[in-house]
């Protein structure tokens, strides 16, 4: 269910052998995602649960179960913003029924993530994927 940009980033791990690797191309994702303007760092769009400040602002064209999610994030952590890069390859692009339907924890387990990552970043994993998937779950309910 992953899209062609999160495909294309379990390649690229694939082909990196070494972990201090894959943390670098993590960080120059990170590095290259656009940054979030300070109007959009608010309350409404922080996601609770994270160690490092996090931000993640939905962008939903259409409705019902086939509008198209995407989403823009930032962080003040680099490791955190290049986690955003991956789950913007991830989700975005698919319908928010599709969002709903992916498996991010398998997903994210083929880069090998959750054995390099601290307890506190896996944490702060698992609550922007919750935060993404109510996000989908509530255009789901605003399109009902």
């Amino acid at each position: 269910m992953a899209s062609d940009a999160f495909e294309e980033i379990v390649e690229t791990f694939e082909f990196l052998d070494d972990w201090e690797d894959r943390y670098r191309h993590v960080i120059d994702m990170g590095k290259a995602m656009p940054e979030l303007e300070e109007a959009f760092r608010v309350p409404a769009t922080k996601v609770d649960g994270c160690a490092s400040q996090v931000w993640i602002l939905p962008e939903i064209s259409g409705e019902g179960p086939d509008a198209q999610f995407s989403f823009r994030g930032d962080s003040d952590a680099m490791i955190v913003r290049g986690i955003i890069a991956i789950l913007h390859a991830l989700y975005s692009g698919l319908s928010v029924q599709e969002v709903l339907a992916v498996d991010a924890p398998a997903e994210m387990g083929r880069l090998g993530l959750d054995e390099h990552l601290s307890a506190q970043r896996s944490n702060g994993l698992r609550a922007m994927v919750e935060r993404i998937r109510g996000l989908a779950a509530q255009a789901l309910e605003n399109a009902a």
